[in-house]
């Protein structure tokens, strides 16, 4: 029955994209202040439950009757048909945001957030019909093997990645430590590669201070150190932490702004994302989660901020969820600047359910809105400023993200 798996609550996800590593995209979040998800069924949700518990015996028979009739006795066993009807469910939903985690899978998932994960150390996300490379993290194993942003996926060990969706992905790629995993790379030069990368056991800090390059540069190329450079690549349990004691260093060396970098992060957990927003300010909306019935809960700054320092971000079309919310927050509030391109457009809260079987349901239950009401889900986050990179800027490795980051400083007095 399917009502009797064990609904265990681990937290909510805002997150769209995945990371090779861990399951760091689709991060678990744990919703204190905002609010704590209602576990109480309404009476329509109850009586489809009951429907769902009579109409899914029909299964059963199905099954039944494959596994002792079927000309191939081997693609008829329970445990290939009951992962068969698992794919179909999640299909019939078209929704990304929704899936299965198979027992395996959901083991290695269970530290993502904590910091420390085992993989190939890669963020990745879906365009088209492949999943391309957004970073590999600093001292992985993904970049010793030379994968660069950008990179496609054309197959994993020998299995064709096209078409399949970023979770599908990132379970085939990621692994124990130790084991290896083949991956033929198509790179953006058309060239394509068979790349051999033993997985390993990674711990990743979740914000750094060295920006692109090693040093902050105008568009002149002359060194910047007027401004702190702070990179949040997720949104982890140490995430709140790491950014303070960021803060605190720009402050101690006199810093005139902060730049906030959030290209590629993928999101991660709830609370440490509105916690991080807090930092930042002094009052006002950060965001609100609208559920199926239409009911708001909205999380709202408290007095008191870190930091008043000046304030720009750093986005991308790879920066989802959490990354989006805290650019949201920043902008709608008037804190601070976003410069870049439109953000991924990953606003779905989704709920993960751990089942009896040691495996785990992620479930779309809300929407989040921005503290305009603007819905983040398919639409992004509009950047203050726009800025799109030239094949010649990619080439010459131009980061002009940050040269429009030095001059909007520069141009507000700072």
């Amino acid at each position: 029955m399917l009502t009797k798996v064990l609904y265990g609550v681990i937290g909510t996800l805002i997150a769209v994209m995945l990371v090779a590593a861990g399951f760091l995209g689709r991060g678990v979040v744990e919703q204190r202040s905002i609010a704590k998800i209602d576990l109480q069924v309404d009476a329509k949700a109850k009586a489809n439950g009951q429907a769902v518990d009579q109409d899914f015996g029909i299964l059963g028979e199905i099954a039944k009757v494959l596994g002792e009739d079927y000309v191939e006795a081997d693609k008829a066993k329970s445990a290939t048909l009951r992962d068969g009807a698992i794919q179909g469910i999640f299909e019939a939903l078209k929704d990304p945001h929704s899936t299965y985690i198979s027992p395996s899978d959901y083991a290695l998932q269970k530290n993502d957030f904590e910091g420390a994960f085992e993989g190939i150390g890669a963020t990745v996300a879906k365009q088209d019909d492949w999943l391309v490379i957004v970073q590999p993290l600093p001292n992985t194993p993904a970049e010793k093997a030379g994968l660069k942003p950008g990179d496609i996926i054309v197959s994993v060990d020998g299995d064709s990645a096209k078409g399949w969706t970023v979770e599908q992905g990132v379970l085939r790629i990621r692994g124990k430590a130790g084991t290896s995993v083949k991956l033929n790379i198509r790179h953006t030069d058309g060239k394509e590669e068979i790349v051999a990368i033993q997985r390993a056991s990674v711990k990743q800090a979740s914000v750094a201070n060295t920006p692109p390059g090693g040093k902050i540069l105008d568009s002149t190329g002359k060194e910047v150190t007027d401004y702190a450079y702070i990179q949040i690549r997720s949104f982890t349990r140490t995430t709140p932490d790491e950014i303070q004691k960021a803060i605190e260093a720009a402050t101690k060396a006199n810093a005139k702004g902060i730049i906030l970098d959030v290209r590629g992060n993928p999101g991660g957990l709830l609370n440490e994302t509105i916690q991080i927003a807090d930092m930042f300010l002094d009052k006002g909306e950060i965001v609100t989660q609208v559920d199926r019935a239409g009911n708001q809960q909205t999380a709202t700054a408290k007095p008191g901020v870190l930091t008043n320092l000046p304030l720009v971000m750093l986005q991308d079309q790879f920066s989802a969820s959490g990354a989006e919310l805290l650019a949201a927050a920043m902008k709608e509030n008037n804190r601070g600047t976003i410069i870049g391109t439109r953000s991924f457009g990953k606003g779905t809260v989704n709920h993960l359910r751990e089942l009896t079987n040691g495996g785990a349901v992620y479930v779309s239950i809300a929407r989040w809105l921005t503290p305009a009401r603007n819905q983040i889900e398919a639409q992004g986050v509009q950047p203050n400023i726009l800025v799109a990179p030239t094949a010649d800027d990619i080439t010459n490795r131009r980061d002009i993200w940050m040269y429009r980051a030095v001059d909007t400083l520069r141009a507000a007095g700072r």
